[in-house]
Formats: structure tokens, sequence, C-alpha cells
């Protein structure tokens, strides 16, 4: 039902007994705070977005004076303190160091001087300018306001060395907080900035910006830091690669990550599509493992792995294009890993060690099956058996399609781009090799079985497909691994050829579940995941995750839930209710 109310909504939750306490109650929380960067136009529009921020749930707010299209210092900042709902940390970034400012010197650090009167909780002064400013503070330092102190690289992330060395100037220079921001050119550089920041004596904020230093912000409380940066929406950065508090929050567990949270993740490139991330941390949160699953946007596996080896990080699942190199990085091989040459989960044992497995063919081919017995109910044995089964790619996922197709009695087709990888696969698996070029035009028989396992029309290119629609119609099923988005090209044409479809998260329900059993050594089940992800689907649709609060719960863990939420004062206000 819709209620005619547009701020609050109260929340009820009404669980069976013995089903975990909410997550506040059941784990503690960390200290590390959650600042919210806001810039506007005017004072108005900043106090009215940190409003927002309270309600997001944010610690702190950073106001960017020079996002301000006008400015009195004296009255606008007094107007800020005043009647921000949060505590405040106010940055006049100039242009020499990443921010719009673009006037003079002493202006700018008069602003923060007035700042630091009128009660600030923090400043942040850039490292060039400390000096200046404490010379013109006369060391007048209010007791109340902590300095930081910042330096911004954004051009890349410094060795070991010149980061202690920086941390070291920082801190000479009377900071009560050291703050650095680098850029990250490969996901090993937050490795450096992890190492400073466990063993620094004072408070730190260190960050690395852009995609490729997202865990840097996620990891903050495991590794001892001060305050990571989330923002209001999407997009609205006041730095590279900033997440959304509502993703801290509700996909990343953020209140409850500490030095003993296990770390594992997604490693692909590209990896910012995957919904892993939900399905897994949601899991971990409904059993109260301590574990936090993060998008690992990799270049090059072996260097990872022998980067990150010590670190806590537990277990991998592993996409495009990496299946196949990060073999050789695994310790132990299961068997069907060690036949297909290629692995898609990576568990680190307690001796160091990496066990490498493959659950790729497992929910695709019993999806697969389970389709075809739908319509043909009385057949025993493999529906499979003896069918033409075409797989499109022969990458990590289409030698595991491709082997599990086999082993199911299948006579197997590969279709790829380069004709010889085809032809390696279709030797290995006994079966026939074309170029993809090729695969519209190749339809020997009716009722044959189409498999893609590319990333061809993954989003955002959405308008791609690997074959012609005239030639589905040769095609009794066809698959599509793709799952951003659920429904793809090839699929919507399939169906709309009168072939059945299978899609892509199948196969990905069944390696969760799969992988989660490896990851954490509890049981789950495929029923369970299968839920999961339908109801946290149905929550995004219904921009549950657009609200400040977001608790979710396995389906069958309440007896009745009613989840209400505060909103955004523009969108309606709803209460779910699930019985």
């Amino acid at each position: 039902p819709f209620l005619c109310s547009t701020s609050w909504l109260l929340m009820e939750l009404v669980v069976d007994s013995g089903v975990r306490k909410m997550e506040g109650e059941a784990m503690t929380r960390n200290e590390t705070l959650i600042c919210a960067p806001i810039m506007a136009d005017t004072v108005d529009q900043m106090l009215n977005l940190m409003q927002k921020a309270k309600i997001s749930g944010a610690d702190l707010v950073e106001v960017r004076l020079d996002s301000l299209k006008s400015f009195n210092p004296q009255s606008d900042i007094d107007t800020i303190i005043k009647q921000s709902p949060l505590p405040t940390l106010f940055t006049y970034r100039p242009t020499w160091e990443g921010g719009q400012y673009a006037g003079d010197e002493v202006s700018r650090l008069d602003a923060l001087r007035v700042a630091m009167e009128l009660g600030a909780d923090y400043i942040d002064v850039e490292l060039k300018a400390i000096d200046e400013f404490n010379t013109a503070l006369h060391g007048n330092k209010s007791a109340k306001c902590k300095v930081i102190v910042s330096s911004h690289n954004y051009d890349n992330t410094p060795s070991s060395e010149e980061l202690g060395n920086l941390v070291a100037r920082i801190q000479a220079s009377g900071a009560d907080i050291v703050k650095f921001a680098t850029t990250a050119l490969d996901i090993m550089d937050v490795a450096r900035v992890f190492q400073i920041t466990v063993h620094s004596q004072v408070p730190i904020i260190a960050m690395v910006m852009g995609e490729k230093g997202l865990m840097s912000r996620i990891l903050c409380p495991k590794f001892g830091g001060y305050l990571t940066f989330g923002t209001l929406e999407v997009g609205k950065v006041s730095a590279p690669g900033q997440p959304t508090i509502k993703d801290l929050l509700n996909i990343y567990n953020f209140r409850q990550l500490g030095p003993d949270t296990r770390i594992f993740g997604i490693i692909g490139k590209p990896v910012s599509h995957s919904k892993s991330p939900l399905l897994y941390n949601e899991a971990f949160r409904s059993v109260g493992f301590n574990g936090v699953y993060m998008p690992l946007l990799v270049d090059d596996v072996a260097n990872f792995f022998r980067t990150y080896s010590s670190l806590d990080f537990a277990g991998s699942a592993v996409t495009i294009p990496h299946k196949e190199a990060i073999v050789d990085c695994c310790d132990e091989l299961n068997p069907t890993a060690k036949v297909i040459g290629a692995v898609n989960c990576v568990v680190s044992r307690l001796d160091g060690k990496l066990f490498g497995c493959n659950t790729d063919y497992v929910g695709a081919i019993s999806a697969i099956e389970e389709a075809l017995q739908g319509s043909q109910p009385s057949m025993s044995g493999s529906p499979l058996a003896g069918k033409l089964f075409v797989v499109i790619g022969a990458g990590g996922a289409g030698k595991a399609l491709a082997y599990g197709a086999k082993e199911k009695g299948a006579r197997v087709v590969i279709a790829n781009r380069t004709y010889e990888r085809a032809r390696e696969l279709a030797d290995v698996v006994g079966g026939q090799a074309l170029s993809l070029d090729e695969l519209s035009n190749f339809h020997p028989e009716n009722d044959m079985i189409l498999a893609n396992t590319t990333s061809i029309g993954m989003q955002p290119k959405v308008d791609d497909t690997p074959i012609f629609k005239e030639a589905l119609r040769y095609y009794s099923l066809v698959f599509d691994a793709v799952y951003t988005p659920k429904i793809t090209r090839l699929l919507r044409e399939a169906h709309e050829s009168g072939v059945k479809i299978v899609t892509g998260v199948e196969m990905f329900i069944g390696q969760a579940y799969e992988q989660y059993e490896r990851f954490t050594g509890l049981a789950s089940s495929k029923g369970t995941f299968q839920e999961n992800y339908g109801w946290i689907l149905r929550a995004r649709s219904l921009s549950l995750f657009n609200a400040a609060l977001l608790v979710t719960f396995p389906p069958k863990s309440l007896h009745s839930c009613v989840i209400a939420m505060v909103l955004d004062s523009s969108a309606l206000p709803f209460v779910l209710r699930r019985n």
C-alpha cells in the first residue's frame, strides 16, 4: 500500500523467534566515520544536502566552499555551522590541488581561519599551504577544531618509502589528522596505502582515487582509517571513485567491518557491472559472517595474488578475462578445473596456498536441462544426450560449458572469433570448430542448443548480438551467460522466434551458492540464493536502495516484515509488506 506522507515512514519488523538480531544489535560498530562531500552553488542548497546526508547515514559533512558561486565567509560559514545537522569539515580547495577556487591565497586561508574560530569541527588545509596558514594563526589554534593536513596526487601512487616520507612531513606540520589521496594506475597500488594506514601512529585518512582504488575506500575500518567519503548520489563525487553512502552501508556492511574481517571479491575486467557484491554481502550479513565482498578491477592476476597474499584475502570469484590465466596462480586444482583448464573460484587456505576450482558449468547446464525436461517430462537421462550443443566462446566459461555438455552426452560445436582457439577447444572435447562469422549460416539440423559464453550483449553494449535473428529458428533453446541485462538482445530475439530461453542469472546463482559454501564453510542452498537474488532485485526496482536505510532479510526468516524508510523528499514513500 502507498501512504500519503513524504518524509518519514516507521519501521516495524515482526521476526520469527530464533532469527538473528538486526545487524546493529548483533555486531560491534567500528569507529571509522563516513563523510559526505557537500558541493552546491548556494548555502541553502548545501543545507538541504546536509539534511539528506544525515538521513543517509553520514557521520559528518565536508563543506566544499570552493563550489559556492558567491561566498561571504563570515556570514555563510556561521550559517552553515549553526544549521548543519552534522559535524562539519570545511574545505576550500584551490585549483592547484584539484579544487575550484582560483582566487588569492590570503583570502582562502582566512576563510578557513574563520571556520575554525566560528566552531567548525574540522578544517582541511593542503600541505603546500600549511606553513602559511600556521603563520597567519599566530598560535591561536582552536582547541575544538581538528586540522586535517592533506596532499593529493592525481597522477599515480608513489612508492611505500615516498608515502612514508609524505606522512612524516604532514605529521611534522602540526596536523591533528594526516590525509593523503593518490591515484590508482593498478589495483596493486592500494596495497601500499594499506601498508601505510595500518602502521600509522596518528589518525590518518588514506584514499586511492579511481575505480581500481575502490577497496581503499571500503576497507578503511579494517586497516584503521579515520574516515571514508561517501556521496549522496552516484556520479556526484568530490574525487574519482567515491562510492555512495547507501552502497557503503547497505551493500558493503561498512559499520561492521574491522581488523578481523575476511576479504572476498570478484576479479575481472570489466567488473563494475557485477551483482555479486549485492548477493554475497547480503548472504554474509544474514548469518553474521564477518566478511566483505567487493568488485576487484584487476589487470594482472598473478601480480594481484602475489601482492595481496597476506592481507586476509580469503577467496575470489574470477570472471572475464582471467579464468585461464589464473590457473597458473593456483597451488592445487579440483579435477574439473584441471580438465577444463579454467578456474572461476579461488580459495586461500590456512597454509596460504591457493585452491582453484570451476563451478561455471554446473548452474548453466542444470538450468538448460531443467528447461528441456519441462518440454519433455517423460524422458530419462539427460535431455542433452545426442543434442548438437553450440558454444559461443572459447574462453574459461566456454571451456566449462563445452566440458559440461560433453559430460551429458551432447555433440559439441565451438564458435569463436578466433578460429584457432575454437579448434583447440573442439579438439579437447571431441567436437567441431567454427569461426563466429560462420555461425549464422550453420544449421545442419533443427532443435540445436545455443550457449553464449562471451560478453557480447553485456551492458553497456546491449544492442550487440553474436548471431542473426533469422538463424535462431534452428535452435530449440538459447542460453546466454550475460546477466546484465537479464534479457539480452540474443535472448529477446530467441524468444520472439519461439525458442526457449535460459538467462545468465541461473548460471550466476549456481556459481554463487557453490562458491559461498567454499568461501565460508557454511551450508546453503540454490533455492535460498534464488530467493535472495529475487528479493534484492525487487528491492532495487522499488527504489529501496535509494532510501537512507535498507534492512533486508532472507525471505524465509520473516513471518511478516514491514520495511520503513526515510526517502528523498521527491520520492513517493511506501511500505512494502511481505508475508
